[in-house]
């Protein structure tokens, strides 16, 4: 008899169960709260993959005794939707409470569609939720969008993941008859990306073959020999999504246009959705071009526009514009390493107290305890500059921006050590 995916097996059956999201699941939060009071808005889940977005919604449902009816916005049109309304009154008339109305990728549904959902979700005939990977400030109506709560859903953290590990291991009937070594797991935690299917995926290929009363060794390279294995045989279709994005950011990170095209036309020609192709080429421009040419963010945020107004075939000669002139520019990196050292910062210091003399005093006590006291406006100097101390004193003349070496950062770079001589070493 054949077994079920093994995260099919281990979907959690209470809310307490629920891996990671501890912001909207812990105690005391949004969603949980809900829960608990019954009262419960029409909500919309935005994240990746595999982080529990379907589960959630079924744990919602069967926490608050209410029915869920799911619909797939890939297989269901306006038919599925009113005749999912029409069960909903039926259940309302018999006297139970309103059901979930659950909608995998709502983003695929078009603007008809999502108008057909607004009565019910008004009329409170059904609690919508909806869930999608794409941002639903894009890919949301307006109308719909204001009548629910938006939730982001966060990839699953390392921590999360090895505990996830772990509790197969113990509890899945197959996986508790064997007996599994964890030597490594850097492979297989990589491989997941906080995608909690996905990593479940990865831990059954590595262990299905073995027999009651096995051993396995976990290893990363066992882990990547079954992994590799399995795309050669069965998985072509992921390459679009894995192998041939990841070639194609790096030849542009490389300043490799001619390598960047020919993964472009990879995944035209498999098709890819261009709107992932044009929100990937944003961050790049962001992460690896940042401001040695501020311009690339620009145009590539213009193409993600065009593209979403025009859509294929046409959108193959925007994205090759934006993909040859990203490769061309100059690269930094700078803004990316920036905010990730000031947030380390954060993480490692805590809040640290903003000092007085940068505070708002919004009221007369504020002022007298000293806030805003001896703030030099900066526009009333020469050069519109004046040096004085702007970082709590914990971090005082901690830089988290260097500069990159290219002409337009240098520049910068210049600005900077003239002005903060003495203060910050650039």
């Amino acid at each position: 008899m054949t077994r079920p995916p093994l995260a099919e097996r281990m979907r959690p059956g209470r809310l307490d169960e629920f891996a990671g999201q501890q912001h909207l699941v812990g105690q005391g939060a949004v969603i949980r709260q809900a829960v608990e009071s019954g009262h419960l808005p029409s909500m919309i889940f935005w994240g990746p993959p595999g982080v529990g977005k379907t589960t959630l919604a079924r744990l919602i449902a069967s926490e608050t005794g209410r029915t869920c009816i799911a619909l797939s916005a890939i297989q269901s049109g306006v038919k599925e939707i009113r005749q999912s309304v029409t069960d909903a009154e039926s259940q309302i008339a018999s006297g139970q409470p309103s059901p979930i109305l659950f909608i995998d990728e709502i983003h695929r549904f078009h603007k008809g569609q999502q108008d057909a959902l607004l009565g019910a979700v008004e009329k409170g005939t059904v609690i919508l939720i909806g869930a999608t990977t794409e941002n639903p400030s894009f890919e949301v109506n307006n109308a719909l969008l204001s009548r629910c709560q938006v939730y982001t859903l966060e990839p699953l953290p390392r921590e999360e993941l090895e505990r996830m590990i772990r509790q197969a291991l113990d509890k899945d009937e197959f996986l508790s008859g064997i007996s599994v070594r964890l030597e490594e797991l850097d492979a297989l935690l990589g491989i997941s990306g906080g995608d909690g299917r996905k990593l479940y995926n990865t831990l059954e290929l590595v262990t299905q073959d073995a027999r009651p009363g096995d051993e396995i060794i976990v290893t990363n390279e066992l882990v990547m020999n079954r992994v590799q294995s399995r795309i050669t045989q069965f998985d072509k279709g992921g390459e679009i999504h894995y192998d041939i994005i990841s070639a194609f950011i790096k030849s542009i990170r490389g300043s490799d246009p001619n390598a960047a095209v020919y993964y472009l036309a990879r995944m035209v020609h498999g098709g890819q959705d261009p709107l992932f192709i044009a929100r990937r080429l944003i961050i790049l421009a962001a992460e690896d071009i940042g401001l040695a040419n501020p311009n690339a963010l620009l145009l590539a945020n213009a193409a993600f526009d065009t593209v979403h107004k025009i859509g294929f075939p046409e959108a193959r000669i925007i994205l090759s514009e934006v993909t040859i002139y990203l490769a061309c520019s100059p690269k930094s990196n700078a803004a990316y390493l920036a905010i990730d050292k000031a947030l380390a910062s954060v993480r490692n210091t805590g809040d640290q107290p903003v000092p007085l003399h940068l505070r708002n005093a919004a009221t007369g006590l504020m002022k007298q305890m000293g806030y805003g006291k001896e703030y030099q406006y900066s526009h009333d100097y020469p050069g519109h500059f004046v040096p004085q101390d702007y970082q709590p004193d914990g971090i005082r003349y901690s830089i988290f921006y260097q500069p990159a070496h290219n002409p337009a950062e240098e520049k910068f770079r210049q600005f900077l050590a003239n002005n903060w001589a003495g203060k910050y070493d650039y």
